[in-house]
Order: C-alpha cells, then sequence, then structure tokens
C-alpha cells in the first residue's frame, strides 16, 4: 500500500478546494462541491469564495441567498453551514443526531428545559414560524406563552435543535447586518431535497474535497460517530493508502492526488474555514505548534493565510487596512506575494484604496 507524505495530503487537499488554482465556475457549484461552507459568522464565507474562484463578485452569493438557492443551517458539528438549499434538508437529517446528543447534555441550557416537552416545544415553534419568520427574540416570546416559566434563550435552543430551521436574508448579505431570523428549511427553501444523500453519499463528497481521509478525518467534518462501516461498505469503489504514522486512508480512484513539488500560491483563507477543521490529524495544512497559535479563548478562529500551502500566520481586516500576521520570517520573494494577494482582497472588499500592513513574525 502507497505511503502519502504530508506534503503530497498537502496538495491533494488544496487541489481539490481550488486553492491550488482559483477555478472557474459559479458560486453555487463550489458551494455543493465542498457540501457546504462553515459560516458562524455572516461574510467568511464570501472570502472563501474569493479566494477560490476566479472572477467572484459579492453580489452572487447575496443573490442566492435572495433566490433561496442556498441557506444558512446548522448541520456538521453542530454549526452553522451555508449549503445547497438541495443539501439543506439531507444533511439536517443526517446530521440531526448531533442536535440530539447536545439536547441531553447542554450544561448551558438542558437543565432549564425540565418539564417541557420537546415534541409539543417543536410544533409550537413550526406554528409560530409557518406564520412568518421570526427573530431570536420574538420566537422566544412565541414559546414563553406556552412555557412561561422557562428561559425563552433555552426554548429557542431547543426549537433550533429539534427544527430545521435556516437564517434567513438579511442575514448573511454582503455588506448587510441583522440578527439571525429563522424559518423553518422546508418553507422558505421551497425546492425539493437531494434525493441521493445518504451517508454513503456524504463520505464521498467529503473525499471528493477534503481526501485522502482516515475514518476519524470523515468523523472530525461532520460531527458523527461509527462511520467505520459505512466507509467499510464503500471500501470496494475506493483506493487505500497508509499516512506516514501507518494511518489508513481513503480517497476516491481518480480524485486528484499532485505531486508534493507541486507550486501552491499564497491563499488568504476566512475565519471558521472547514480546510482547518476537516481532518483529525491538520498537519496536512496546520502544523501543531501553529495550530495553538490560532487557538482564541472564544472559539472564534482567525483568518489565516497559506505560503507554500501551509497556515503561515493570521490576518484581519480592519477598516481599510490589511494587518497580516506572519508565523515565522517570510522571504523577500514571499514577502511580495502575500502584499500582492492583500492588495487584491482589498479590491475584491472594496477597499482598493486600503493599504496591506505586513507584520514582523511573532514569537
Amino acid at each position: 500500500m502507497r505511503t502519502l507524505g504530508t506534503r503530497e495530503l498537502n496538495r491533494a487537499l488544496l487541489a481539490r478546494q481550488s486553492l491550488l488554482r482559483r477555478q472557474s465556475g459559479s458560486a453555487l457549484q463550489l458551494i455543493e462541491h465542498l457540501v457546504g461552507m462553515q459560516a458562524q459568522a455572516p461574510f467568511p464565507p464570501y472570502y472563501g469564495l474569493w479566494t477560490r474562484l476566479r472572477g467572484f463578485r459579492t453580489d452572487e452569493l447575496s443573490q442566492l441567498l435572495f433566490d433561496r438557492k442556498v441557506a444558512r443551517i446548522v448541520v456538521m458539528r453542530g454549526t452553522v453551514h451555508l449549503v445547497a438549499a438541495s443539501d439543506a434538508l439531507p444533511l439536517r437529517t443526517l446530521t440531526q443526531p448531533i442536535m440530539e446528543t447536545d439536547l441531553r447534555g447542554n450544561t448551558t441550557f438542558t437543565p432549564k428545559l425540565a418539564g417541557v416537552d420537546l415534541d409539543e416545544l417543536a410544533a409550537t415553534a413550526r406554528e409560530s414560524l409557518l406564520a412568518a419568520p421570526l427573530n431570536t427574540a420574538a420566537l422566544g416570546e412565541a414559546l414563553s406563552r406556552r412555557w412561561p416559566d422557562h428561559d425563552p434563550k433555552a426554548l429557542v435552543y431547543a426549537a433550533r435543535n429539534r427544527l430545521p430551521l435556516v437564517q434567513v436574508p438579511p442575514r448573511g448579505v454582503w455588506g448587510r447586518s441583522g440578527r439571525p431570523t429563522y424559518a423553518t428549511a422546508d418553507s422558505w427553501l421551497r425546492q425539493a431535497p437531494r434525493r441521493d444523500l445518504d451517508l454513503a453519499g456524504v463520505v464521498l463528497r467529503y473525499l471528493a474535497a477534503f481526501g485522502p481521509a482516515t475514518v476519524r478525518d470523515v468523523q472530525t467534518w461532520c460531527g458523527l460517530t461509527r462511520l467505520g462501516e459505512v466507509v467499510e461498505r464503500l471500501r470496494p469503489r475506493l483506493r487505500t493508502f497508509r499516512d506516514e504514522d501507518g494511518r489508513e486512508l481513503f480517497d476516491l480512484p481518480e480524485a486528484p492526488r499532485p505531486d508534493a513539488d507541486t507550486p501552491a500560491p499564497p491563499r488568504f483563507v476566512p475565519e471558521f474555514d472547514n480546510l482547518l477543521f476537516s481532518h483529525a490529524d491538520r498537519t496536512r495544512v496546520l502544523s501543531d505548534e501553529d495550530r495553538q497559535r490560532i487557538k482564541t479563548k472564544n472559539a472564534v478562529a482567525p483568518g489565516v493565510f497559506l505560503v507554500d500551502g501551509f497556515v503561515s500566520g493570521r490576518w484581519k481586516l480592519r477598516q481599510s487596512v490589511l494587518e497580516v500576521e506572519p508565523f515565522r520570517p517570510l522571504s523577500k520573494r514571499n514577502s511580495t506575494a502575500i502584499e500582492a494577494e492583500g492588495r487584491r482582497l482589498l479590491r475584491f472588499a472594496g477597499k482598493p484604496e486600503g493599504q496591506v500592513r505586513l507584520g514582523s513574525a511573532t514569537r
């Protein structure tokens, strides 16, 4: 069985993430290929699409939200993702066990739901939302009329976990703000869900976007457990490899696996991007040392930039200044390339007169 080194795994991941070279095609096509984009904050997916697509414009994704062709919904790992409308209900159905587990053991909200019939709560929330989308406060008020002695925030939390709720525009629309406002996925999207999406189908799509991967990698990405049996059923359709630690990797036979020395241009990757959260072993793109550098107290994942395919520092856009913080000294050539890519990011963000401020390496 062939062994794939870290750089080979890195280049395979970058190729499938459209980070070796920007791809042609639509934002919707890429969102479908990536099986959604992590989207706790409203705007990182815009930067994630810009860094992967040729000629991407912000109004393309905003229009997809207004046209109800994509949706913001809690799915993989119990986190908000931007997904294709046809994927929203199937992905939520497959990941519902994550939400049920959290309902049973959430230290903040579970104790506050004692005595609440969760089936009745879900039915009450659905009935309230069928009249019109509601923000968190309004939904909490509606549920409190039935359960006046319970914390409204806990009631809304339970409704979000029990029901497939989407966050409707203007939430997530470029340049707009707004509190999360919810509708049920089936009433809002008005699109037929994918019929071919089962756990095996999800695993195959994961490998197309993130492979080669171990079973633990797949489980880390989606948040589900006991997927070994699913992968075993797929084994006849897959190629197998080993990583440098001897772990078995699974992959699609015809998926790209570029040479380890394939050039990888600098890329700015936004906050929360699934590039960094979809493997149990992240060293194919993020070293263990640098993984500690991007940890934050509030679990907000920073934007990072790649040099030669690997995370090499953080970035943040403040007003019209793109602050770039390398983790180690950059060569003159890499500094020039990062600054050039940073200026492209500023133009994309509508700040063509902005400044790239490249800091010194952190210790």
